[in-house]
């Protein structure tokens, strides 16, 4: 199905707006001609892709509220009435889950418990994408890739706290939402999603490799490199929110035929992951963007640092058979389309917000497999929604 016609005309909230997945998620909706409504605590990190973009002036609103607070939720669901919500408003760092155990817990069970009970109060149709993490699984430091169905843990508390979201997610499906609405059920689909490791410009993150590699050769220091050995099953971003958007469509697209049995295949968890060779190490990450920016990089691994998973790797067979979903660019591509942007970037002292949002529709374009002028149809939509909100 075309998932473009799935968000034109829509009004799509997003959790989470202002960060790293959430401005990426935020740009291509606008630019598919949806009406997009942000909500987020703050801007994460200076710079900022969504500051960079400009974004917060192209939204049709640009909310500042705390998932943590159900009210200010429901008030913002309530004033917009979205169609879609994509809650990825979280806390999403593992070593700072050390230092700060109670909030990251309150933000991303709590934050998930409100969003869920937020959408069941509002008693609206309303299509639900629940982000999680690929770090949900119990790890057993398996060579083999996890299932949806395997069972869910965590040793520090980012990885425990989605996972007891995982569940808090199931629960309320099926206590509230699986119901058929025309039986006098819930009008809410809710599907929960579980990414891997994802890469691409704009992402200012600490304890992250990719901007600390970054921030190293744009001041030409060697990369410090904690962990090299370690695995992970690395995408681009764009490839992860591609599959976030599909899933969206097909549910809308089975609840308007009344599908009912494929409705409730789709209103589950999915893994988006990459292909088997795109699982790499972080060392292998960082010798190939020395690919593209030449520099250096150092072992730093620390002995006793806090834990973080050696091996994680997703299975993503449900998504390409049930969704026809599949990644699109390879290893070498992820990392090479990420550079550029950051190259392209830094070659400017003080990028434009015109330069910044150029370069990153440029690549949702080129992933989308279209050229800039093949899209002045969504360009113009998007201008339209922008204004009209």
């Amino acid at each position: 199905m075309n998932v473009s016609d799935a968000y034109r005309g829509k009004t799509v909230l997003v959790t989470g707006h202002t960060g790293f997945k959430g401005s990426w998620l935020s740009e291509w909706l606008t630019l598919l001609g949806a009406r997009v409504v942000g909500y987020s605590l703050d801007i994460p990190s200076t710079p900022s892709h969504f500051t960079a973009l400009g974004l917060g002036e192209r939204v049709a609103a640009d909310v500042r509220g705390d998932v943590r607070s159900l009210d200010a939720l429901q008030a913002v669901i309530d004033e917009h009435q979205p169609q879609f919500i994509f809650h990825l408003a979280a806390q999403p760092i593992v070593r700072r889950s050390f230092k700060e155990p109670h909030y990251t817990v309150e933000t991303n069970l709590g934050g998930s418990l409100n969003v869920l009970e937020a959408v069941r109060r509002a008693e609206r149709d309303c299509v639900v994408i629940m982000i999680t993490t690929d770090k949900v699984y119990e790890n057993e430091e398996w060579v083999h890739a996890y299932r949806e169905n395997d069972r869910l843990g965590g040793h520090d508390l980012y990885s425990a706290s989605k996972a007891c979201a995982e569940i808090v997610i199931s629960a309320y499906r099926r206590s509230f939402f699986e119901r058929p609405a025309a039986q006098g059920g819930s009008r809410v689909a809710v599907a929960s999603v579980r990414g891997g490791n994802v890469i691409g410009g704009g992402d200012w993150s600490e304890n992250r490799i990719v901007p600390d590699a970054v921030r190293s050769l744009a001041h030409d220091q060697p990369i410090r490199v904690r962990n090299p050995r370690s695995t992970r099953p690395w995408q681009h971003v764009l490839d992860l929110l591609g599959g976030y958007l599909q899933l969206g469509a097909e549910i809308a697209h089975a609840r308007a035929q009344g599908d009912e049995e494929r409705l409730r295949e789709l209103c589950s968890a999915f893994n988006f992951g990459p292909l088997l060779a795109s699982n790499r190490t972080v060392g292998e990450l960082v010798e190939e963007i020395l690919k593209h920016w030449p520099g250096e990089w150092e072992n730093l691994h620390e002995a006793h640092a806090e834990h973080e998973a050696g091996k994680l790797n997703l299975t993503i067979d449900k998504a390409v058979h049930m969704l026809g979903w599949r990644p699109r660019w390879s290893f070498e591509e992820c990392v090479a389309e990420t550079v550029a942007w950051y190259r392209g970037y830094y070659m400017q002292r003080n990028p434009s917000t015109e330069a910044v949002r150029r370069l990153t529709q440029e690549q949702i374009l080129a992933y989308m497999g279209q050229q800039p002028d093949q899209h002045a149809a969504a360009r113009t939509a998007a201008a339209h929604a922008a204004g009209g909100g």
